[in-house]
């Protein structure tokens, strides 16, 4: 098993821009260079996808400041993505931070045009980084303090990537296995549960597996500074967020 250090890499809210390895073992940082993935006619999601909110749509896209409100107690948020949809319930008392920064997050339409850009069958999938670059830089270093884990990193759970302690940004990832549970003495807490549409979220596209180098997937150094430009020109197949809504 990875040590808490290795493990929370690679589950990391950020890449470091210029840690190129030339290989990896269970210790390495998962930032490199990206490798391509196959060629495909598929038409990319900025061709089939509605345009997500940009920067200028609401302020705190550009100023995490802005995004402070207290989450509800028990609130739903829906994902329409390039699957189907997909619910989940956020429950305050596992989380409290957590589910604020995801509460406001929604609200904002932070998500809205983002990509599952990290699909690992058997273990998770990762979404959560911008497809701009500007709003990343100003999401990237907004961590919020840790909460204390009070619910397990079981199949259908929805929470907070971190790269150590009070590091969460906007990244959360959804566990496909109950074996995940060895995240949860790790930092790794669940606020929310998928209560519909699961099998949208098994259906994910898993091509391109772990990200750069250990597998086909994307550079987050890369992902970080150009968005989806540089998903649609390299991963065309990659499933996307269309739009992701508080449920009323």
């Amino acid at each position: 098993m990875m040590n808490r250090r290795a493990f929370t890499t690679a589950l990391a809210l950020t890449a470091f821009s210029g840690s190129l390895l030339a290989a990896v073992s269970a210790c390495s940082k998962q930032d490199a260079s990206s490798s391509k993935a196959e060629g495909t006619a598929t038409p990319t999601p900025a061709a089939t996808s509605s345009a997500g909110p940009g920067p200028s749509k609401h302020p705190a896209m550009l100023d995490p400041t802005l995004a402070v409100d207290k989450a509800p107690d028990v609130f739903k948020a829906k994902f329409t993505t390039s699957k189907g949809d997909f619910v989940v319930e956020v429950t305050r008392a596992w989380a409290p931070l957590g589910a604020d920064r995801f509460y406001n997050l929604v609200k904002i339409g932070y998500y809205d045009d983002t990509r599952f850009f990290r699909v690992v069958d058997g273990f998770m999938v990762q979404f959560g980084i911008h497809g701009d670059g500007a709003v990343n830089t100003k999401w990237r270093d907004a961590h919020i303090a840790d909460d204390p884990a009070k619910e397990s990193n079981k199949r259908g759970m929805m929470t907070f990537a971190t790269s150590g302690p009070n590091s969460r940004t906007v990244q959360v990832f959804i566990n496909y296995v109950d074996a995940n549970a060895r995240l949860d003495a790790m930092g790794f807490t669940p606020f929310g549960k998928i209560i519909d549409g699961m099998a949208v979220v098994d259906s994910l596209y898993k091509g391109y597996g772990e990200g750069a180098p250990r597998g086909l997937g994307p550079d987050q150094g890369k992902l970080q500074a150009q968005g989806n430009d540089y998903l649609n020109r390299e991963f065309p197949k990659m499933d996307f967020v269309k739009e992701a809504r508080i449920v009323p």
